[in-house]
């Protein structure tokens, strides 16, 4: 390089860094206020769940409480041990139906992601086409009521999300894409087995999607309110936010409805019927134990996308 090009050839190396560092500030204000946009929301609505009532009504939302109450929570904590016994079903079901299901799953996706597997196309045409149909919601309720017999029980709440056609596709796309076809012919050359294959070298490069799949399984489980409104009677075991859900449909009746409201009022005088604090409380209350599981996730998520980076 010439004495008069070495100029030139800097300048334009500190021209790209001031792009890229423009680059970088503009990416990150982004980010910042989309999380923020994100985050408001959230602080929106555990303020409201600790305003009171009638400020609530009067003035609207606002992100910090106009008047500081405990009303909505103390409404849905008077009876407090069949929201605890609720806790319990919900996080029974969201972890033991989360392993399961993504045990199920892996072991059904990794056979279809073998191109030397004889029938990949047949298992794999029969989980897409369930993801295009479905035999109704009418048979559906039949066979797990009358068919299995599966009605009040802790099975039916878990058992029609063991295997989602979509996330089984996600795991097998994953399992074709990223997992170096040497690398499997390699550990056969060395005599493994396929379980010790499975096991040792494709689950461990796998923690992504499996960390994705999992938790997307986890908040379809703790968010199903719709298992339990089929199959669960009133005295059977209820997630909780199926029974947020009977909560507030018994405020929206006792809104509407003046003479139990009156009925409530005279045993009560001091009664004060919460309604969009209520709505809040709940919504804090069936969505704050699920928060903790996306730090356990990530990490994991962050694990396998060092573990299964394939080195040049």
């Amino acid at each position: 390089m010439t004495t008069a090009t070495a100029p030139a050839v800097k300048k334009k190396r500190f021209a790209a860094n001031e792009i890229s560092s423009g680059a970088n500030t503009a990416i990150n204000v982004f980010f910042w206020v989309y999380s923020i946009l994100c985050v408001l929301p959230l602080i929106l609505v555990v303020a409201v769940s600790f305003s009171d009532e009638r400020a609530v009504s009067l003035n609207g939302y606002k992100l910090w409480p106009e008047k500081f109450s405990l009303g909505a929570y103390d409404f849905l904590l008077s009876d407090w041990k069949p929201i605890v016994e609720s806790y319990g079903v919900s996080i029974f079901v969201t972890v033991i139906g989360t392993i399961v299901s993504l045990t199920i799953m892996t072991l059904y996706a990794y056979p279809i992601s073998r191109r030397d597997f004889k029938h990949r196309n047949v298992f794999s045409f029969i989980i897409f086409f369930t993801i295009l149909f479905n035999s109704g919601l009418v048979p559906f309720y039949l066979v797990y009521k009358q068919g299995l017999h599966l009605q009040n029980t802790l099975l039916v709440l878990m058992l029609p999300l063991f295997v989602q056609g979509f996330f089984v596709i996600l795991i097998r796309t994953f399992f074709s894409n990223s997992i170096p076809p040497a690398l499997m012919e390699s550990a056969k050359i060395d005599g493994a087995g396929e379980l010790r294959t499975f096991f040792q070298i494709v689950l461990p490069l796998s923690l992504p999607v499996l960390a994705s799949v999992g938790l997307l399984s986890t908040l379809n489980y703790w968010n199903d309110w719709f298992l339990s409104l089929l199959f669960i009677s009133p005295d059977g075991p209820m997630s909780i936010q199926f029974r947020m859900y009977k909560t507030l449909l018994d405020i929206a009746y006792l809104s509407s409805n003046s003479q139990a409201y009156s009925a409530i009022m005279q045993a009560n005088p001091n009664f004060q019927m919460p309604s969009e604090t209520a709505r809040m409380a709940m919504a804090v209350v069936g969505i704050g134990p699920i928060i903790f599981i996306y730090p356990f996730f990530q990490r994991y998520f962050i694990q396998g996308l060092t573990v299964g980076a394939v080195k040049g």
